[in-house]
């Protein structure tokens, strides 16, 4: 894990994570523990694709058990609690 602690960053500024970000997201250390992630904007824009390719294929699924009849609906909220708490009996 590349680290940084925070007092570097004060004092150097950006410098300091210039040689540690070529080797991967660089995690910023303060009282001791991790508290911030800093990557590059290509990882950062990876990782934004790659939460939108997984919302995606949840909704398709979604609407893939819906076309299959695996779905029930329910009117109320106290209803769909009443069915859970049916099921786990």
């Amino acid at each position: 894990m590349n680290t940084v602690p925070a007092q570097e960053l004060k004092r150097r500024g950006l410098a300091a994570l210039d040689d540690l970000i070529v080797n991967g997201d660089v995690h910023l250390i303060r009282n001791n523990r991790p508290e911030y992630v800093v990557l590059t904007e290509a990882r950062y824009q990876e990782l934004v694709a790659d939460a939108e390719e997984a919302y995606v294929a949840r909704v398709k699924a979604s609407l893939a058990e819906v076309k299959a009849g695996r779905v029930r609906r329910f009117a109320s909220a106290e209803e769909l609690l009443q069915a859970i708490d049916a099921a786990g009996e």
